[in-house]
C-alpha cells in the first residue's frame, strides 16, 4: 500500500510517502485559509496517486478560524478535496488513527499532534531507555521525554504543553527579534528593541554564519532574500537604525546576545522537563529544520553530558528531516495498515 503522509501547518505544508520522498512547500494559512486545497495539491504534483493519506497538523491554530474546531474542520475538508476518493486517517494524541468523521467530532485530539507523531516513530530508536526528543522547528520547539520508545509527556494539548514546558513557542527561523528580549546592549547602554516585525532569528543565525544564506528565499521580514547582507539591514532596524548608522560588529554582537537569550529560555524549559523524569535521558533525538540549534542546546546542558546526542538529520535524507512528522505519520499508518491486514488474515 502505498501511504503520503501530511503535515499541515499555519506557514507550511510538507508531505511525506512510506517510501521516503519528502516534499515541503510555503504556505501562510492564516492568510488565504480557501487556496488550501490548491496547495495541498500543488505539494502532491510529485507523488503518485496515494491508497491512503496520513495527516496530521498545527494549522488549526491559525487566526483565520475562530475555533481550532473550526481550523480540523477547514483542514480536513481541504485533504478529502485535494486527494478525492482517497481514504485520509488523522492521527490523534491517543496514538492510534481517526477516520475524519471522528476526528471533526473530537478535534482536540487532532488538533496539534504532529509532535506526538515524531516522538512516537523516533521513539523506536530507543525502544529500552529513557530518552529525550528536542525537535526545533522554524516557530516552536518541543521536549518530548520518551520512556522504553514511546512519548511520556505531562500535556497533549498546546496550553498544557507550555504550562509544562514541553513546547517553547520560539524557533530558528520565524520568531521575531522582540520576543526573544526587550532590550540589547548596545554602546555600553541598554537599547530597547522596536516591537515591530522587522527582523526574526533566521537574521540571527544568518548574520552569524550559522547558517548558509539562501538567496532564492525570500520568506523573511521585509520579503528581501535570506542573504547575511539582508539580515545585517534587517537586525539594524530592529534598533532604528540602518546600515550607515549600526556597523557590521555592533549587529553581530546584538545577534550573538539574543541568540544566547533564545537558547537560554529554551534551556530553563528543558530542565523544567528533566525535573520530572525518572531517570536522566539516555540518548537525546534532535531533529527539526533548525537542528542546529538543538544540538548546542543538548550539548550544552549539564544534565545531558553523559548522554548519547543522535541527530536525526544524519540518518535520514535532509528533506525527510525537514517533513519528519509528516514521514512519521505515513511509515506509522503503513504499518497499521500492515498490522491490520495480517490480523484478518
Amino acid at each position: 500500500m502505498y501511504v503520503i503522509g501530511l503535515d499541515i501547518g499555519g506557514a507550511n505544508l510538507k508531505a511525506a510517502d512510506s517510501d521516503g520522498a519528502a516534499r515541503s512547500m510555503l504556505f501562510e494559512l492564516w492568510k488565504t485559509p480557501e487556496l488550501l486545497q490548491s496547495g495541498l495539491q500543488e505539494l502532491l504534483t510529485s507523488f503518485q496517486r496515494p491508497d491512503l493519506v496520513a495527516v496530521t497538523m498545527t494549522g488549526e491554530l491559525a487566526d483565520c478560524f475562530s475555533t481550532k474546531a473550526a481550523g480540523v474542520d477547514h483542514i480536513l475538508t481541504a485533504v478529502e478535496q485535494a486527494v478525492p476518493g482517497v481514504p485520509v486517517l488523522v492521527w490523534q494524541t491517543g496514538a492510534e488513527f481517526l477516520p475524519t468523521e471522528i476526528a471533526r467530532e473530537f478535534p482536540l485530539l487532532a488538533a496539534a499532534a504532529n509532535w506526538h507523531a515524531l516522538a512516537t516513530w523516533l521513539g523506536r530508536m530507543i525502544p529500552d531507555q529513557h530518552g529525550l526528543l528536542i525537535d526545533i522547528g522554524s516557530t516552536t520547539t518541543d521536549l518530548i521525554p520518551l520512556k522504553n520508545g514511546l512519548p511520556v509527556s505531562e500535556g497533549l494539548t498546546d496550553v498544557e504543553r507550555l504550562l509544562s514546558g514541553e513546547l517553547v513557542y520560539t524557533g530558528g527561523r520565524r520568531t521575531p527579534l522582540a520576543m526573544l528580549e526587550k532590550c540589547v546592549p548596545l554602546r555600553g547602554q541598554v537599547c530597547p528593541l522596536a516591537a515591530e516585525y522587522f527582523a526574526t532569528t533566521a537574521d540571527l543565525y544568518l548574520l552569524m554564519e550559522e547558517v548558509p544564506e539562501s538567496p532564492e528565499d525570500v520568506d523573511t521580514a521585509d520579503g528581501r532574500p535570506a542573504t547575511r547582507a539582508n539580515a545585517f539591514a534587517r537586525i539594524a532596524r530592529s534598533v532604528c537604525c540602518d546600515i550607515n548608522e549600526l556597523s557590521e560588529t555592533e549587529a553581530i554582537e546584538m545577534a550573538g546576545w539574543l541568540a544566547a537569550r533564545q537558547q537560554a529560555q529554551i534551556t530553563e524549559a528543558l530542565t523544567q522537563v528533566l525535573s520530572r523524569m525518572d531517570d536522566l535521558p539516555q540518548t537525546v533525538l534532535i531533529s527539526g529544520s533548525s537542528v542546529f540549534l538543538a544540538e548546542k542546546i543538548a550539548r550544552s546542558h549539564p544534565q545531558l553530558a553523559q548522554a548519547m546526542i543522535t541527530n536525526v538529520a544524519e540518518i535520514f535524507d535532509r528533506s525527510i528531516s525537514d517533513a519528519a512528522c509528516a514521514f512519521a505519520v505515513a511509515r506509522l499508518a503503513a504499518e497499521r495498515v500492515q498490522i491490520s491486514r495480517a490480523d484478518i488474515g
